[in-house]
């Protein structure tokens, strides 16, 4: 039996690699303007706190 090699396939899997490293960088900067995000990088001082404050209670992450 031969081993055929297709270009096209290391392509589809490197592009699953890229897209899978976006979304957990994505849910990473999500993760961190829900939790830790006092207006360093929201630029909005509270109100991000003030918006997912539930969220963060849902997390157990600290709050006050």
């Amino acid at each position: 039996m031969a081993v055929v090699h297709t270009p096209g396939e290391s392509l589809g899997s490197a592009a699953l690699a890229v897209a899978l490293a976006a979304v957990i960088v994505a849910a990473f900067l999500v993760l961190y303007l829900v939790g830790f995000d006092q207006g360093a990088i929201s630029r909005t001082g509270m109100f991000m706190h003030e918006l997912m404050h539930d969220g963060r209670h849902l997390l157990g992450l600290p709050c006050h």
